[in-house]
């Protein structure tokens, strides 16, 4: 069965382009390309990509826009293989990503969640390394190699700062056909997902072999629901749930990460400037409550 790399679109033609042909350039060519455009407005990605014709590349455009969750969930329901990928429509693959992701896939078949080694691009495809970043890189899981993460450990770490890439991850289907993603937490409903999975006890496999090159640019959703506070909102929500239900669980440490969420306190402060440059007194009221509040 080949690999499944699902893309939602909604996005710069030019960034699609790249995604796209980076997943053409495959060194295992043994993948399908799942293409599900949210109603973009401009129709030249989906005709461009159409006029390829590569049988391995499916193309549908829905007929209403679904926003982030629903869209990453309509992806769920059109998967085939055991694993899959979510990729960003502005992301890159290097041509190593699916057959290390199948190495992997074949050391690790317990996976739940695989985490492959990612890179850090800018809008024009530059190497970067803003501030989010030497954060999460910080407080990512220490050790080298190829290394399984489970249970409270997992889950503390990951409250203490998400130091994951989304659209990089690899995900066993089966974990996300039981659950599906939060549409009511459609900026933070990877954490969330991450969450339940760890609570039910899966596990991560973390790599370092870089074969994911994940873009940060200006226009991203998580770049623009920041200032205005919405996606602090929806953290505030997932931490006090999470934290609710480690405690059930006895998890003592991560129901304390969850409760004080101190990294996600301290990127709501450094979106302060962000918010009174635009004199958005909305946002500066949200981001002042998640920085002080409870």
């Amino acid at each position: 069965m080949p690999f499944d790399i699902m893309m939602p679109f909604y996005g710069r033609f030019d960034h699609f382009r790249s995604a796209v042909e980076s997943v053409l350039a495959q060194s295992d060519p043994d993948w399908r390309l799942v293409v599900v455009d949210d109603v973009y407005p401009d129709l030249r990605p989906g005709q461009w990509l159409e006029s390829l014709q590569d049988e391995r590349i499916t193309y549908i455009r829905n007929t209403e826009n679904l926003r982030p969750s629903r869209n990453y969930n309509k992806c769920i329901g059109l998967m085939r293989s055991e694993f899959a990928v979510i990729m960003g429509c502005d992301d890159v693959l290097r041509p190593n990503f699916v057959s290390r992701v199948k190495e992997i896939i074949a050391a690790r078949p317990d996976a739940a969640i695989i985490q492959p080694g990612v890179s850090v691009i800018d809008e024009n495809g530059a190497p970067s390394n803003p501030l989010a970043d030497r954060v999460k890189s910080l407080y990512r899981a220490k050790g080298s190699g190829t290394r399984a993460l489970s249970g409270e450990p997992l889950a503390t770490s990951l409250l203490r700062g998400n130091w994951t890439y989304f659209p990089s991850l690899v995900w066993r289907v089966d974990e996300l056909r039981s659950r599906t993603f939060r549409t009511d937490l459609d900026v933070v409903q990877d954490l969330a997902m991450l969450m339940q999975i760890t609570m039910a006890g899966g596990v991560l496999v973390l790599d370092d072999v870089v074969c994911f090159e994940y873009r940060r640019h200006s226009t991203s959703v998580s770049a623009v629901t920041g200032p205005d506070g919405s996606k602090f909102k929806q953290e505030a929500t997932l931490f006090r749930e999470t934290a609710a239900a480690c405690t059930e669980l006895g998890w003592r440490r991560a129901a304390t990460a969850a409760k004080h969420h101190l990294t996600s306190r301290l990127n709501a402060a450094s979106e302060l400037p962000a918010a009174l440059r635009a004199r958005n007194s909305a946002g500066r009221r949200a981001l002042l409550q998640h920085v002080f509040g409870s």
